[in-house]
């Protein structure tokens, strides 16, 4: 069935327990993402969800991949990846799917995912999937940022076209910023410290920051 991004974390959380022993790990990611992401409107200019494309690191793909046979040796099709695909989006819903949004400063909510699927090329897993609005929204500014509040997770956008529009009104503007280098910060922080209190959202200091303004 392969492993999904839950069970995988738990593993190595437990793997750096036990080499520590009673010393709390450092706070590091475990999984790496590289990421795009496509903000879709309906015709009416209205921001209607977002379609995410995550490529994990070769660690994470190829432990996922663990009992999961296929007709060619190296070569997953989508239908061989579905299993495993669904098993990723569900697991993900624990964590929001690490995506929040504002429209004019008001929470989104988000659907369970649809059209997801996985890819595997050149040794690495894409998740494919699409995060619909609860309710489609016309805004002035929306602001989406994508991390893992306990920085498990290390999210890197893509160098090119990081973030695209598609369909969205004429006159739309976009900014991407993505995380200071907090790291050197990370590692003073004890993982058992980084989830509790107030660090337990230290995360939100690597996120990404995706801003849209429309006329």
């Amino acid at each position: 069935m392969g492993i999904s991004v839950r069970r995988l974390i738990g593993m190595l959380l437990l793997a750096g327990a036990l080499a520590v022993g009673p010393r709390v790990a450092q706070a590091h990611p475990h999984v790496w993402i590289t990421a795009t992401s496509k903000l879709l409107y309906a015709p009416d200019g209205s921001i209607t969800g977002v379609r995410h494309a995550w490529t994990f690191d070769d660690m994470f793909s190829t432990y996922a991949l663990q009992g999961i046979e296929s007709k060619t040796k190296g070569i997953y099709s989508h239908d061989e990846l579905a299993a495993l695909a669904q098993t990723n989006v569900e697991s993900l819903k624990e964590f929001a799917y690490f995506t929040f949004a504002k429209a004019d400063g008001k929470k989104q909510k988000f659907l369970e995912p649809i059209d997801y699927f996985l890819e595997y090329r050149d040794g690495l897993l894409t998740l494919h999937f699409t995060l619909p609005l609860k309710t489609p929204v016309k805004s002035r500014e929306l602001a989406l940022e994508v991390f893992d509040p306990t920085f498990f997770v290390d999210f890197k956008y893509a160098e090119k076209d990081p973030v695209t529009l598609v369909g969205a009104p004429a006159g739309c503007q976009t900014s991407f910023q993505r995380p200071n280098d907090g790291a050197a910060s990370a590692q003073t922080l004890g993982e058992q410290n980084f989830m509790s209190g107030e660090n337990s959202n230290f995360g939100a200091m690597f996120a990404n920051k995706i801003a849209v303004a429309c006329p």
